[in-house]
């Protein structure tokens, strides 16, 4: 499967607009019973929300963002109310070249769950006769802990540690504070917020925590900067242990992703739009490093 780009950005009429090619049945089925439905785009950290409609090619969407009946006789994806098309955005999260795609193959995934993710899985542009390959996000992409330290974690960190010695230094002295105070035995009464106290090792790797909350997730709207790729929200949950994940598991909505930052990764099984940063990994992987 893949998008067809039909026009270049230099066009005045709507800009870029990509059709869906050589969808496999499931998929045109699919589109074909719902008619129109809002695109999921997969990035190098994981899902995130776009404003982007895919239509199937016997509607179209009117200017009240209604579906109606049409006759586009292709199958595509619109802007709906963004101010870029899918393939830019596609650069964006991807940090790709300018240039014009000739096309962007992908693999549409969640059907099952009544969603229409894309997964860019390789661009081709019409300057140039070769491809390139995206490397496609592991299924837990902002995971560090002993089980899981994602590739986008480790080339964060050692890009953060090359700074300078002087701040790899502050950075694990920051994080292994609080991992110590932690695990120091007979220690009572220490509350799971007391993790804010890494807030500003974590922003020198990237990873920004939003106001601390009394309901839903703590610290929503948080955010992921990792070097190279665009500035990602996604809601962080404080807990000592992650098993204590229960609550807002069962509670709160399954997209977008959040992440459970914590002293101790001992949760079974994280769902699949649930990711772990287990400080006591953290901070043994950085006493390594540094």
């Amino acid at each position: 499967m893949h998008l067809q780009q039909v026009k270049d950005k230099s066009r005045k009429s709507g800009g870029p607009q990509y059709w869906l090619q050589d969808l496999n049945e499931d998929v045109r089925e699919f589109l074909r019973r719902k008619g129109k439905r809002d695109v999921i785009l997969m990035t190098p950290y994981g899902i995130v929300e776009t404003p982007f409609v895919a239509v199937d090619k016997d509607h179209k969407i009117d200017r009240t963002g209604n579906l109606v009946r049409g006759n586009a006789q292709h199958d595509r994806i619109q802007k709906g109310r963004a101010a870029e098309s899918v393939g830019e955005a596609i650069r964006r999260w991807y940090s790709l070249r300018e240039g014009d795609f000739e096309r962007i193959d992908i693999d549409v995934e969640g059907l099952q769950h009544g969603h229409f993710v894309i997964s860019p899985t390789k661009v081709t542009w019409r300057d140039r006769n070769r491809s390139e390959v995206l490397i496609r996000p592991s299924p837990h992409p902002l995971s560090f802990h002993k089980d899981d330290q994602s590739r986008l974690w480790r080339e964060q960190v050692s890009f953060a540690l090359d700074q300078s010695e002087e701040q790899a230094s502050w950075i694990k002295d920051q994080i292994c504070r609080v991992v110590e105070d932690h695990r120091r035995v007979g220690e009572k009464n220490v509350h799971e917020f007391d993790v804010l106290r890494v807030t500003g090792a974590l922003s020198k790797l990237g990873v920004h925590l939003g106001p601390l909350r009394v309901r839903h997730y703590d610290c929503d709207p948080s955010a992921f900067h990792f070097d190279g790729y665009e500035n990602y929200p996604c809601p962080v949950e404080l807990k000592k242990r992650s098993s204590g994940f229960k609550y807002q598991e069962a509670r709160y909505p399954k997209l977008p992703r959040v992440v459970i930052l914590c002293i101790e990764h001992d949760k079974q099984n994280l769902p699949s739009y649930v990711d772990a940063v287990d400080l006591s990994t953290l901070c043994d992987y950085l006493s390594k490093a540094a």
